[in-house]
């Protein structure tokens, strides 16, 4: 059997084995597999072919492993989804006190209660949103 063929079946499996373990490491061993084998089909003796497999590897790994320490170390750099609501203005919609309210947070309407117990907060007034628990949002009226 050509050793070309050798290296389209070890590509392929690397391929495969990458599909279920999505790390990313075993389709930049098998894209290395793949160029070795384009190698050896223009009749490159196997030590050669091994040294460009070895290569190719390394060059892949190191090439992208910067790439992915700097998407593990930053963070996030938008906070979407709930956490997103904290700090934001809220219009009062209907009166909040410690035990309930009404609130519109960016078009939509939230149940809410007065982050300081003691405090109601009548219709009409801007607040900013100190906590979210669970559907309501804690708030505290604006200076």
């Amino acid at each position: 059997m050509d050793s070309w063929i050798i290296w389209l079946i070890l590509a392929a499996g690397l391929g495969v084995a990458e599909i279920f373990t999505l790390t990313a490491a075993l389709g930049l061993i098998a894209v290395a597999a793949l160029l070795t084998a384009g190698v050896a089909a223009l009749g490159v003796p196997m030590g050669l072919q091994l040294v460009v497999f070895i290569a190719a590897s390394i060059a892949g790994i190191a090439g992208v492993r910067p790439i992915a320490r700097r998407h593990l170390t930053q963070p996030p750099s938008r906070k979407f989804g709930v956490p997103a609501l904290v700090g934001r203005p809220a219009y009062v919609t209907q009166e909040v006190t410690a035990r309930d309210g009404r609130v519109r947070i960016g078009g939509e309407e939230w149940s809410a209660r007065s982050y300081d117990e003691t405090l109601v907060i009548p219709a009409g007034a801007t607040v900013d949103v100190i906590e979210i628990e669970g559907a309501t949002a804690l708030v505290y009226p604006r200076d």
